[in-house]
């Protein structure tokens, strides 16, 4: 009986996984200008995502939350250029990155993470926004609220 009980439990656990599927599909660009060209393009807002990916709880929550979902990978992929803006301690970034991302930041006064800024397609800033509780279907909301 303890045989086949242990096989079944797993495949459970496993279904159950299934049903709040998690995606980590997303494209993110790293530079701002490839982004804004991507934008003009293909008319879309862009989602500049100033995270602390590594360390920033509440980053990692909207990650979680928000961004890992196949909700949200639906909206973004008909409607955003996505560009994460990282600022990780333990992650190794070059020299070069490193002083880009803090370019961007002092651009976009970045006071704290996570700091989303949402621009249109000509590139002005249409709203900022950080982390918002309800998962991918309150943020879409929050979202189209600026755009």
């Amino acid at each position: 009986m303890k045989k086949l009980f242990i096989p079944f439990i797993i495949i459970l656990a496993l279904i159950a996984g299934c049903g709040n599927k998690s995606s980590d599909n997303l494209k993110w660009e790293t530079n701002l200008e490839t982004a804004l060209k991507l934008a003009k393009q293909e008319n879309k807002a862009v989602l500049i995502n100033f995270t602390g990916s590594d360390w920033c709880v509440w980053c990692k929550r909207l990650s979680e939350e928000v961004f890992s979902k196949a909700a949200f990978e639906d909206y973004a992929v008909g409607n955003l250029i996505l560009v994460k803006i990282d600022f990780p301690r333990n992650i190794e970034q070059t020299a070069e990155t490193k002083l880009y991302n803090n370019r961007l930041a002092e651009k976009y006064q970045i006071q704290g993470f996570p700091t989303i800024i949402l621009l249109n397609s000509r590139g002005n800033v249409i709203g900022v926004t950080g982390y918002q509780p309800g998962g991918p279907e309150a943020y879409i909301a929050h979202l189209k609220s600026f755009i």
